[in-house]
């Protein structure tokens, strides 16, 4: 009874916490610069946090991040919950990343995704929306020295479980020449995908050793796999669904040729 009373009160908090900002975002769209806008992503998106820990009972623990790059990098995340990008964006101030159209179909949203300099791909253009990626919002990041966020699943699995994970990522890594930063969750313990519904406990992001550029599709592609599937399963623990066998994973990324 009590984590449904505190489900309502975080849903509560969200949409009005959503509107808030989505509404305060309007004026900073006119202004020149994207610095407002994103200082004030940061700060939608760490009260979401604090929201997630005061009313939810969501502690989150980030771990790693000593690990990433300096400058530019490409991070490429495990995504089992609607709070990940929440999570993600919070530690960053200036992060550039990639999502489907459909979040254009939100009042406002697609302006301010415009002007957040996000990399919008069509979800239905195919192999011409990854060139038009690769071509004009890629090399836009870079002229901007960002760091970029991608889920290389392009959908919510549940935990325990994971989806193919598709080639854009390795065409993004093999353009931007830099290092892929992969990230492991067990987020989905807390907020499993988009339910409305978070469970109390220790929720954690954890930053693993980058992938340095240079490396051919089916090696990088191994290699990212493993490291953020394996590490995603041992970050569940006792709490790991039934059914689920980290020995069946792929092998180790250590292990993989260079």
């Amino acid at each position: 009874m009590m984590i449904v009373l505190r489900s309502f009160l975080f849903q509560a908090a969200y949409w009005l916490t959503s509107i808030f900002f989505t509404l305060g975002a309007v004026p900073l769209l006119l202004l020149p610069s994207r610095k407002p806008l994103m200082l004030w992503i940061l700060g939608y998106t760490r009260s979401m946090c604090f929201w997630m820990r005061v009313l939810a009972g969501v502690r989150i623990r980030v771990a790693g991040k000593e690990r990433l790059p300096d400058g530019p990098c490409i991070i490429a995340a495990k995504h089992q919950s609607w709070g990940d990008g929440f999570l993600m964006f919070s530690q960053f101030y200036d992060l550039a990343f990639v999502t489907g159209d459909h979040l254009e179909d939100f009042p406002l949203v697609g302006g301010i995704l415009k002007k957040m300099g996000a990399i919008v791909v069509d979800n239905c253009g195919g192999a011409y929306a990854r060139a038009r990626l690769v071509d004009r919002d890629l090399e836009t990041a870079r002229a901007q020295n960002r760091r970029i966020l991608i889920y290389p699943e392009g959908a919510l699995a549940p935990v325990g479980q994971q989806y193919r994970y598709k080639k854009g990522v390795f065409h993004m890594y093999e353009a931007y020449g830099c290092a892929v930063a992969p990230v492991a969750t067990n987020l989905g313990l807390r907020w499993p995908q988009q339910s409305w519904r978070l469970t109390p406990g220790e929720a954690v992001i954890e930053f693993l050793d980058p992938i340095e550029p240079g490396l051919d599709k089916e090696t990088f592609m191994a290699r990212l796999e493993a490291a953020i599937e394996r590490r995603s399963i041992e970050l569940l623990g006792e709490e790991t669904p039934d059914g689920v066998d980290i020995g069946a994973l792929l092998p180790d990324p250590r292990s993989q040729a260079r």
